[in-house]
């Protein structure tokens, strides 16, 4: 299931994709017309400007603003940022991958099997969306850095 601060995150990037110009966005802004409580998103924020999607500005007139165009944020690294593996089980895992202490033989285990394929197919979804395709936005042509 998908975690609130995941659901969150990708809510304030939709918003902020759907701005006009790049100008920085207050926290208390997304956080109202997104119905994100605003502590719990000031973490989620710093968690994707620390991950290199989101840029700060502070003061007066300062908030949070996009560092890359919609486009060139894929929805996997969205993902792996927020809510950490995408694979089920560790033992799918392509960035974390762990032997599961339970399995004498992956070639062989039917979960295993089934993971993978769960594994490709959200990774084929992920990989293939950014965060223009879920704005539906044509914000790119805007879009300065």
């Amino acid at each position: 299931m998908l975690s609130k601060k995941t659901k969150y995150g990708l809510k304030a990037l939709t918003y902020l994709a759907r701005q006009e110009g790049n100008t920085p966005v207050q926290v208390g802004e997304i956080a109202l017309n997104e119905n994100i409580p605003q502590k719990f998103l000031e973490s989620i924020l710093l968690t994707l400007r620390k991950s290199g999607c989101l840029g700060s500005k502070k003061g007066k007139h300062g908030g949070y603003y996009l560092i890359k165009k919609p486009s060139d944020i894929l929805m996997a690294d969205v993902m792996r940022v927020l809510e950490g593996p995408i694979a089920l089980v560790p033992c799918v895992s392509l960035n974390f991958y762990e032997k599961c202490d339970d399995c004498p033989d992956e070639i062989t285990c039917s979960v295993h099997k089934l993971m993978i394929q769960v594994r490709d197919s959200t990774l084929n979804v992920f990989r293939n969306n950014t965060l223009a395709d879920i704005c539906k936005t044509s914000k790119d042509e805007n879009f300065t850095i």
